[in-house]
């Protein structure tokens, strides 16, 4: 008789991510944003010249960016609640 194999479940926990912004400090949360910010001008410019081949960039970005933002928010928000 053939033994029945059991498949073991195996979790793969992918961070979202908002919890590695989350884990980042506030300075180099701004740095990050300043960087998307001249790519986000960047593509910008590229996509009126007409080179920009991947659109989507500009909207991934975006999110980014306001992300970012959302979390200083919050920060701050939890700064002036105590």
């Amino acid at each position: 008789m053939a033994k029945k194999e059991t498949k073991k479940a195996t979790k793969v926990v992918k961070t979202k991510e908002t919890d590695k912004i989350r884990n980042m400090d506030t300075a180099a949360i701004e740095k990050e944003i300043a960087e998307l910010k001249k790519e986000l001008f960047n593509l910008r410019f590229q996509a009126a010249v007409g080179k920009l081949e991947n659109t989507a960039q500009i909207k991934k970005n975006k999110k980014q960016i306001a992300r970012m933002n959302t979390i200083l928010t919050e920060r701050a928000n939890a700064a002036e609640a105590k």
